[in-house]
């Protein structure tokens, strides 16, 4: 396909949700990406699907997510193994006690059921695993989780049931503009000649923005990921902290996949089997080790099975973009999600797709514009949670 109605860069979830969405609304649609689906940051998250912990801005988003969350697998006709068994966000200090309870009182006000469970004894009905570390917690009953490959595996062959070609192993390479507009793609092999561009490729749009000058201003870190071998069911909710230190949960065959915080990427992105790999260092990995451990026990005994790091697209406020790119019209940027896109990529799909098809946008995107940057003052905000 030569000149889709819209070319989709990226076969994670924003692409690909986007793609089916542009897809069922009547466009031709192909989507381009360097590896295959799920290869970056939609397989490399710990899948949560919540509305717990994120900023006012994008719980519209959340809550619009979560909302689908359900029949998703139904209407994609694949399998999401999606789960609603909530979220404890927990705290092990005063100070994080304080914190969970500023978060409850914020969240509610948004009108998010979201309880403070205030004793180990409350947190413990819900995951009675949970060591004596732990002194209080939220929790969010109609937060989940859901397999990220198979979701995304689920949205590619939606597409293509509806049309969509997907081509893997090509990068675009650059673009070509004319009168404010993008022209064609460039890979390797070809020249797309798109009507649209719905860039969606993780930390790696800013290759292709900057020679527009229209890079997002985020910066790269990392987070260590462990996958243990199945085991027997110990967690149910996804388990986050106050500090945002580490975050786990059980997937629906038996493995526990867990993940430090994030701190600077300084490492190289390299290739293992075809895929993308990032390598988290061995003190990282001690450390996550140690912080699950000390408030989940039982890990401590599981087999490890797999061990990446993840690269997270962090912007200066943690939220993404979603913005037609400055003085192109048809170049439509899903990006910077900050390790947090997974659960809203079936919204932020489709709306990415509303901008390229020049529809109004089904929510609003006011916050999510790249002028925004132009305004911001003062330190960059913290991951708070991830996943």
């Amino acid at each position: 396909m030569t000149n889709p109605d819209v070319l989709v860069i990226g076969a994670g979830i924003t692409g690909a949700a986007a793609a089916l969405e542009l897809a069922q609304s009547g466009a031709s649609v192909e989507i381009v990406d360097t590896y295959g689906p799920a290869a970056m940051a939609s397989g490399w998250t710990l899948a949560g699907v919540r509305q717990s912990g994120r900023h006012p801005a994008e719980m519209p988003l959340a809550q619009a997510a979560v909302a689908g969350w359900p029949t998703l697998a139904e209407r994609l006709g694949g399998e999401t193994h999606y789960r609603q068994e909530g979220n404890l966000r927990l705290a092990c200090t005063e100070a994080e006690i304080a914190h969970i309870k500023g978060l409850v009182d914020s969240h509610r006000a948004q009108g998010l059921d979201l309880d403070f469970l205030p004793t180990l004894e409350d947190v413990r009905t819900i995951t009675p695993a949970l060591s004596d570390r732990v002194m209080a917690a939220s929790f969010c009953p109609t937060d989940g989780h859901a397999d990220p490959n198979a979701t995304v595996a689920s949205f590619i062959a939606a597409g293509a049931r509806h049309g969509v070609r997907l081509s893997t192993g090509e990068a675009v390479e650059r673009f070509e503009t004319q009168g404010g507009k993008i022209v064609a793609a460039l890979t390797a092999t070809r020249r797309i000649t798109p009507g649209a561009v719905v860039l969606a490729g993780g930390v790696q749009v800013n290759r292709l923005l900057e020679p527009l000058g229209a890079a997002i201003p985020f910066r790269i870190t990392i987070v260590t990921v462990i996958r243990s071998t199945p085991t027997a069911p110990i967690l149910k909710p996804v388990l986050g902290t106050a500090g945002a230190v580490f975050a786990a949960r059980q997937e629906w065959n038996g493995r526990l996949r867990f993940t430090s915080g994030s701190e600077p990427f300084v490492g190289t992105l390299t290739e293992r089997d075809g895929r993308p790999f990032a390598a988290p260092n061995i003190r990282r990995l001690r450390d996550t080790i140690d912080r699950v451990g000390a408030v989940l026990p039982p890990v401590l005994d599981c087999e490890i099975e797999a061990v990446w790091g993840g690269l997270l697209d962090l912007t200066p406020d943690a939220l993404p973009v979603i913005d037609r790119a400055p003085g192109l019209d048809n170049l439509v940027v899903a990006a910077g999600f900050s390790g947090h896109g997974f659960c809203i990529g079936p919204v932020t799909g489709p709306l990415a797709a509303d901008l390229a098809l020049g529809r109004p946008p089904r929510l609003s995107l006011e916050a999510f514009r790249f002028a925004r940057f132009n305004a911001l003052d003062g330190p960059a905000a913290p991951l708070t949670l991830h996943g």
